[in-house]
Order: structure tokens, then C-alpha cells, then sequence
């Protein structure tokens, strides 16, 4: 099968919007049967197909591949153009210097500071259109508000029931999201601040010495009420050479499989000052870590969610892991050679 080709002659790009809509025609849909696949409302469609609105990034939304399902497209294809086009379109703007924000999105940031830095704050804000600080202030709560929004996406339920509390569609809802996602500190607007950081964030506060930022959230929207940023300087030289124990534990897959990304991380950075851990230490360790009861919530801190086995399939487990153990201590006690 052949498809569109993504470049637009006339003006010599890539361009997405073109490729949907040769689609569209050669299969005979419109415009609302789309909307209706990527689950957005018609009008989101309607504008990035005009062009009104500029292809969001792809590590920010879903409805790519809800698309090239609809549109009979190879996985990736849509999101691969949209990147190139956001290439194209960044190459061009990067050498223009950054407009200042709305003036009602700088009011929320001062507003939602410390009381007592406010002033000084502000004092910076102002020496420069958008400066640095401006930037990374607005960053880092745009970065903490994403995090509860992508979380809320994630969960239809959840969505459906902020869609009936805000008096609006289940598509419209998801529409506000995908479009607040595609948002950096350079396009926040207004509405951004009314619909997310408003009702999310309860304060900040910054360090201007180290730039270490602390927000504090409302609860609920967001599950958790505090989230720090540090910035700090790193000696890789002094840091902490992996342990030989934990090189043998991950040697040995009846001790660690199974064992996550996080799990291992965590494992990894553990810091010994003299003794030396074995390769059974990190595996005690690791079932440490995957014991509810060792958590005041279990639901939420758990670092591993454990398979479902039958009787006879954890029995089996238990004796493998028995056997490594038995077969490690053996091999360490054998006197070198």
C-alpha cells in the first residue's frame, strides 16, 4: 500500500496536516469520524488541519497512533511527520528572543510565591522580559501541574467524572489536556494558569542561592502536597563504585529476576562505609522492598507488583531462590585457589 506523501508542494515542508487530509478523502471520512477516533473534540481537529494550531509534540500526546489506527497509517507515522514539521518550525523561530508572559501568568507565579520573597522575586522578574529565573520558575510548575494532568488523562474513569464535575464532554475534556501537555513556558497562556496551576498549586518557594524550589499542592486535586527541585554539584569521581555483592546478585537471575528499574536503582545507590554487602543481602533487600506491610501505604509505595502464581508456580520460585542460596553459599565458602 501506498500513502500520502507527507511534504507539501507548494510550500516545500512537512506537514501533517496535509497528510490527514489526503487520508481523510481517500477514505472517504470526515473530519468528526476522526475526532471521534482520537476521542477530541471536532474542533481540535478542524484547527490543526487548518493550521491554526501547531502539531503538539509527540511525547505528549496519544492521538497519533489513535490516528494512524484510524487512518490505516504504519505505527509511528503520523508522530515521525509531526516531529520533523516541529523541527522545521523551531529551526526557524530558535534565534528570536522569548516574548515576556502574559502579564496575568506572571501575577499567578509572583502571587502563588512565599509572602516573604515575593518582593525579590519580582524584582528579578522585571529586570528582564522572560529571564532565566522567570523561565525556571514557571518550568518547574508547569512540569509539576503536567504530572497530575497526564494522570488524570490516564485514567478514563477519572476523567469522566472531572468532565461531569467541570460540565463538559468526556472528548472536550481530554481535548484540554492534550492541548495543556503540548504547553511550554514559552506558550502558557492565561487559561492554562485558570484551568491547572490556579486550583493545583498552593505555593512555592525558592532558594536564591542554591535554586532549590519547593511547591506546595492543593489536596486533592493532587495526591501528593510537596514537591521539591535541587540543583547541586556532583563529583562523579567521589561517587559510590557499585558494589561487588550487587554485581553478583544481578549475575545470579534466580536472586534478581524480576527485579524493576526502580528496584535496582534504589539497590544500586545504597551506601556502605566499610562492610561489604553479599549478593544474599541484596536479595533480602529487594524482598524488603516488595513487602506491603513495610509501607504505611502500600497502595501507593509499592515498589513492585508481584505476579500472580499459582500455589505450585510460588512453591517452585521459593525453592529455586533456595537452591541459589544454598549453591552461593557453597561456592563462597570453597578457599581460593
Amino acid at each position: 500500500m501506498q500513502f500520502t506523501n507527507s511534504v507539501n508542494a507548494k510550500e516545500g515542508r512537512v506537514d501533517v496536516s496535509l497528510v490527514i487530509q489526503q487520508r481523510l478523502k481517500e477514505l472517504g471520512l470526515e473530519q468528526r469520524d476522526l475526532a471521534a477516533a482520537a476521542q477530541v473534540t471536532e474542533s481540535y481537529i478542524s484547527q490543526l488541519l487548518t493550521r491554526k494550531k501547531a502539531p503538539p509534540a509527540a511525547n505528549r500526546t496519544d492521538i497519533y497512533e489513535k490516528m494512524n489506527v484510524f487512518l490505516k497509517l504504519p505505527k509511528g507515522h503520523l508522530s515521525a511527520i509531526a516531529e520533523a514539521q516541529r523541527h522545521e518550525e523551531w529551526k526557524k523561530t530558535w534565534a528570536t528572543p522569548p516574548a515576556p508572559l502574559y502579564r496575568e501568568v506572571r501575577d499567578l507565579i509572583v502571587r502563588k510565591c512565599n509572602p516573604g520573597r515575593q518582593k525579590q522575586v519580582l524584582q528579578i522578574f522585571e529586570q528582564q522580559a522572560f529571564g532565566e529565573l522567570e523561565r525556571l520558575v514557571t518550568q518547574k510548575l508547569l512540569d509539576v501541574a503536567k504530572r497530575t494532568a497526564r494522570a488524570e488523562l490516564e485514567h478514563e474513569r477519572l476523567l469522566r467524572r472531572a468532565a461531569r464535575l467541570r460540565k463538559q464532554s468526556y472528548e472536550e475534556a481530554r481535548t484540554v489536556i492534550l492541548e495543556f501537555l503540548d504547553t511550554d513556558v514559552f506558550s502558557i497562556s492565561a487559561a492554562h494558569c485558570a484551568a491547572f496551576l490556579a486550583p493545583l498549586i498552593e505555593s512555592w518557594d525558592i532558594d536564591l542561592a542554591t535554586f532549590a524550589i519547593r511547591v506546595s499542592l492543593h489536596h486533592p486535586p493532587s495526591p501528593v502536597q510537596t514537591v521539591s527541585f535541587q540543583f547541586i554539584e556532583r563529583d562523579e569521581e567521589a561517587q559510590s563504585p557499585v558494589q561487588p555483592g550487587f554485581r553478583e546478585f544481578l549475575r545470579l537471575p534466580d536472586l534478581s529476576s524480576g527485579a524493576t528499574e526502580e528496584e535496582l536503582d534504589f539497590l544500586r545507590n545504597l551506601k556502605f562505609n566499610r562492610r561489604r554487602p553479599t549478593a544474599i543481602f541484596y536479595y533480602r533487600q529487594l524482598q524488603t522492598l516488595r513487602d506491603p506491610l513495610h509501607f504505611h501505604d502500600a497502595s501507593s509505595l509499592q515498589l513492585h507488583k508481584r505476579r500472580d502464581a499459582s500455589g505450585t508456580e510460588k512453591h517452585n520460585q521459593l525453592d529455586s531462590r533456595k537452591k541459589a542460596i544454598r549453591r552461593w553459599d557453597r561456592n563462597s565458602a570453597r578457599p581460593i585457589a
